[in-house]
């Protein structure tokens, strides 16, 4: 080698140059004078240099890299406060092809044929003290829904003309902080990511609810139990006391009748446990209990303080009979008028529809999530569902019925008649819903219900991933405003089968299709429930989808 050739001093500047160009990274990230450097020692131990050139060579380096700062990085720009311990940059870029249609009992159908795209991107991290924090921004405004149509914007009102930015918009999708005091507590406030053990059954994966989330955790031999409490705020109505003649709820001309509201709150208790049998075989269940609090009846007669009637009764019924002396009216017509207020009767009153589609009324709600992982050879595999039960369901059914009746009734009794009269007997039995399924895939995937390749949240090279379930959602069983609104339509009295299947063609880009099939359960009713894709049919006798999705992670 050329290097025992070479003078003292030429050999120490030589071995110098090399050695800072070899330790810039640490140089810059460190001070490195403090350790030896690995290839100072294996020239020593080769007889290439002495130990004493070996120290003329760090020192040497050492006055370059101070003597040279071009040679280092250059300092950041970003300045982050000293309370912040840690930042990290993620998100995702997704491209959709959506195929979805939905027919009645006459073979009346809408098909939406759709490419879209939605890109998700925040910060979140940790702070001093235990703290940490997160913000994310988000295409659309739909909260059960990121994703906006390409060239949708093309014939929207104004019109601006082709490739338009009008529903090209960002929103802060997620904006909270937590504290976790010790292993066992975690307390976060803001609006969070979804951290109870649930199922798309029950809450889209795509809502970030609103409010106090308390999560409580503690391991005992080989069982995990964890407990968690979330305090939701549903829907504010301030303000929440104003006093007649100020200008709120002007009804039929004067100055308001003012308004006295509360405040919705979705109150959540869960208990349950994951039981690891051995590192690769774990069970894990859950109880959940939902309630509300706050909800009020409206009054009637044209007072919009409570829209879009949360507290009134669900009655989830389309309205062909309610159009029908109209001619010419489908079965499948749900009556939907963006915004018009249907408020003619005290505690029925309803927004967009002639029939309440979101009312809480009535619902205390049990759900049972369960799993049961396991490993095949190198296949991770995991049996999963869901069971839901409406304790206050049979409340619910009558308050439906009875509701569906009087306002068809009043108006086929005015003269010339406005509807047609029309009843059914409450479906009391109609109070329950239920998930199972199955899903396997490669092994170093974390899988449960809204995590996988086929949710783009766990994703290694060539990892793939495949997943089904059937579903069962009765009319008068769940929240209608959470439930899934692709699988199945966000509706209710619908069941159906899900798969999907997912491939990574590298750590961070990922194909997924999945398809969907549902028909209705009970023919006597409605599929109860508004959703922003196809609001205009209720009842759905059957539904198609198929989605094919590229996303690229970061």
């Amino acid at each position: 080698m050329q290097i025992r050739k070479m003078g003292f001093t030429a050999r120490t500047r030589y071995l110098a140059a090399i050695l800072l160009a070899l330790t810039a990274d640490k140089a810059w990230c460190a001070d490195s004078s403090n350790a030896t450097d690995p290839l100072l020692d294996l020239f020593v131990k080769k007889g290439y240099v002495t130990q004493q050139e070996a120290q003329q060579v760090e020192a040497e380096a050492q006055a370059m890299a101070t003597n040279n700062p071009a040679n280092l990085p250059p300092p950041s720009k970003w300045k982050i406060t000293e309370g912040i311990k840690s930042v990290q940059l993620y998100g995702d870029i997704r491209f959709r092809y959506e195929s979805r249609i939905a027919s009645d009992t006459a073979d009346n159908s809408i098909d939406l044929q759709r490419i879209r795209y939605a890109l998700r991107f925040g910060l979140r991290g940790d702070a001093f003290d235990n703290f940490y924090y997160g913000l994310r921004l988000e295409t659309a405004a739909n909260p059960r829904s990121p994703w906006v149509t390409l060239g949708q914007s093309a014939n929207n009102s104004p019109y601006q003309g082709p490739f338009g930015k009008s529903t090209d918009t960002l929103n802060i999708g997620q904006i909270y902080i937590g504290w976790h005091p010790t292993d066992w507590l975690d307390v976060t406030i803001g609006k969070m990511p979804n951290m109870l053990y649930t199922t798309p059954m029950v809450w889209d994966t795509d809502i970030n609810p609103e409010g106090a989330f308390e999560k409580l955790k503690y391991t005992v031999g080989q069982a995990d139990f964890f407990a968690n409490f979330g305090q939701y705020l549903y829907a504010d109505f301030n303000p929440y006391y104003a006093s007649p003649g100020l200008g709120i709820n002007i009804i039929g001309g004067g100055l308001g009748v003012g308004q006295h509201t509360e405040d919705i709150f979705m109150l959540v208790e869960q208990g349950g446990f994951n039981y690891h049998f051995n590192p690769t075989t774990s069970a894990k269940i859950a109880a959940t209990l939902y309630n509300y609090a706050g909800l009020h009846q409206s009054q009637g007669g044209g007072n919009t303080s409570l829209s879009p009637y949360f507290g009134d009764t669900y009655i989830g019924e389309g309205a062909y009979y309610y159009y029908k002396l109209l001619g010419n009216i489908p079965p499948g017509a749900a009556g939907y008028s963006p915004g018009t207020q249907f408020n003619q009767f005290a505690g029925l009153s309803s927004l967009s529809y002639p029939f309440n589609q979101v009312g809480l009324n009535d619902l205390l709600v049990v759900e049972v999530p369960f799993e049961f992982n396991f490993k095949i050879d190198n296949i991770a595999a995991r049996l999963f569902g869901d069971f839901s039960y409406n304790f206050d369901g049979s409340q619910r059914a009558q308050a439906a019925a009875a509701g569906y009746s009087k306002i068809l009734a009043y108006y086929a009794s005015q003269i010339p008649p406005q509807a047609v009269a029309h009843s059914f007997p409450a479906q009391t039995q109609d109070v329950k819903a239920y998930q199972i399924g199955f899903g396997f895939g490669s092994d170093d995937l974390v899988l449960g219900p809204s995590e996988g390749l086929v949710y783009g949240n766990s994703v290694h090279q060539h990892d793939w991933e495949f997943r089904t379930y059937w579903q069962h959602i009765e009319q008068y069983s769940l929240d209608p405003n959470l439930i899934d609104s692709d699988f199945f339509e966000g509706a209710e009295n619908l069941e159906g089968i899900y798969a999907a299947g997912a491939y990574a063609l590298s750590d961070n880009f990922i194909l997924t299709l999945r398809y969907g099939f549902a028909h209705r359960i009970n023919g006597l009713l409605g599929t109860g429930g508004d959703n922003e894709d196809i609001p205009q049919m209720n009842p759905i006798n059957h539904y198609y989808i198929i989605q094919a999705d590229a996303t690229f992670l970061f």
